[in-house]
């Protein structure tokens, strides 16, 4: 996310020295002035952004480590709008979500990908198709739904969103529902027969929250069209889709800063689980590319059971790692989302995550190999590899449709992944491995 400002901000900071004078933080703020200009920011907050970083810097002495410093508290003042964040439930359940916005910003999908997200909170959340504009959208809230097994309500022969909204959250209260989300038609541009269907929504189920689903792609017109949408139906945040594509980022600074619209999510990739919380301070720290460590950590927990995790440890630390624990970890990580979205989270690889941006370990060759192989073995040798001699990686071959010179390749690779897992299982180790990495996010800056 925002890999374009990241990298230049990065850029910029790196230039100036430890002690440096006025003209070189003259130059580094002209640098800076050009970037967010380019990358969509509204002049309004660009010119916010260096009146901020230059007083800031000369205020605390110009080096790099100050204007660092004054940049992040620079765009955190701007993305601060409220203390509200992530999802707020209703003091009586079910808290009424309104999902608004216009057609193609991916609203459907990210009405799904907020059920995933509250689902993994434990949270029984109900899914209602009242966009009965788009013929295929019902269908694809319905495919959507049975994809992370939450409950989709529609009536497809009935032509009045309204009274859907209604029977839906009707539905929710009856069968004690935590969440009903409701997914409302969006049109090409703002229209008067558009804002009259949501207002009539809105007073016929009272939501507890209004989101605009904007399009990070949208650039200044996305910032024009919430102001309208919030002028219309007083919304309380927004939620920013297509975060994964090629956006400039300056759509989330602009939205923040001219309408005072918290952020409430972002839409980090194309799977489902790819949906984060929009927490200023964390953003910024991606930005700068010292990750996010608390929000992979919540992502983790959500996703790992703790005693799976705590007999996985024990089993790695004895050389006991299997082809099945291989396996199961492998689709663990596919519930965390798409795997640049991952690495923008870990300390000093953030620069990675663009070239895995195509990585698709539901597609991966390799893995489909792997899984191929593992499918074609004994339960006695999935348990223990040791068992694997040259006749059994032969019928193993023979039963995935891959060479021997394949099946001893594979093998190899899984050997080298369990004794490294071993090596760093310590905690001597673990300190070497973090380490390492700080000197990685070191050496990146």
């Amino acid at each position: 996310m925002f890999d374009t400002l990241g990298s230049t901000f990065r850029s910029i900071v790196g230039k100036i020295r430890f002690n440096d004078d006025e003209k070189s933080l003259s130059r580094a703020l002209d640098e800076l002035k050009k970037s967010l200009l380019k990358n969509d920011v509204h002049h309004k907050v660009t010119k916010e952004i260096i009146q901020q970083v230059e007083s800031q810097t000369k205020a605390k002495g110009i080096g790099r480590q100050n204007f660092l410093d004054s940049l992040q508290n620079a765009i955190l003042s701007i993305l601060q709008t409220s203390k509200s964040y992530g999802f707020v439930f209703a003091n009586k359940p079910p808290t009424t979500i309104l999902m608004t916005g216009l057609q193609g910003s991916g609203k459907t999908t990210t009405s799904a990908k907020l059920a995933n997200y509250l689902k993994t909170k434990n949270k029984k959340v109900l899914l209602a198709a009242c966009d009965l504009q788009r013929l295929a959208a019902i269908k694809q809230l319905k495919q959507l739904g049975e994809q992370i097994e939450v409950e989709v309500f529609s009536i497809e022969e009935n032509h009045n969103p309204i009274s859907i909204a209604k029977l839906a959250k009707q539905k929710a209260i009856e069968s004690h529902f935590d969440v009903l989300i409701i997914d409302t038609a969006g049109r090409l541009a703002i229209d008067e027969d558009l804002m009259q269907e949501l207002q009539q929504i809105k007073e016929a189920i009272i939501p507890d929250e209004i989101f605009y689903v904007a399009d990070s792609l949208s650039g200044q017109d996305g910032v024009r069209t919430a102001a309208s949408f919030n002028e219309k139906l007083d919304l309380s945040g927004v939620i920013l889709s297509k975060f994964d594509s090629d956006s400039k980022g300056g759509i989330a600074l602009s939205i923040a800063y001219q309408i005072g619209l918290p952020l409430r999510f972002i839409g980090t990739g194309e799977k489902i689980p790819d949906f984060d919380i929009f927490i200023p301070d964390r953003i910024i720290s991606r930005l700068m590319g010292a990750g996010d460590i608390a929000s992979l950590a919540e992502k983790t927990a959500s996703i790992i059971d703790q005693k799976e995790a705590k007999t996985l440890t024990k089993k790695i630390k004895k050389g006991q790692f299997t082809f099945m624990d291989f396996i199961a970890q492998i689709e663990n990580i596919k519930k965390l989302g798409s795997m640049s979205s991952i690495i923008s989270m870990i300390p000093g690889l953030g620069g990675m995550a663009g070239a895995l941006k195509n990585v698709d370990l539901d597609n991966s060759i390799e893995i489909k190999n792997i899984k191929a192989m593992v499918n074609s073995m004994t339960p006695k040798e999935r348990e223990n590899p040791d068992l694997l001699n040259g006749s059994r990686r032969k019928r193993i071959a023979q039963g995935s449709g891959l060479e021997v010179s394949d099946i001893n390749r594979l093998i190899k690779q899984f050997d080298n992944a369990a004794k490294m897992a071993k090596k760093f299982s310590n905690k001597a180790s673990m300190q070497e491995l973090m380490s390492m990495m700080g000197q990685m996010q070191n050496f990146k800056r």
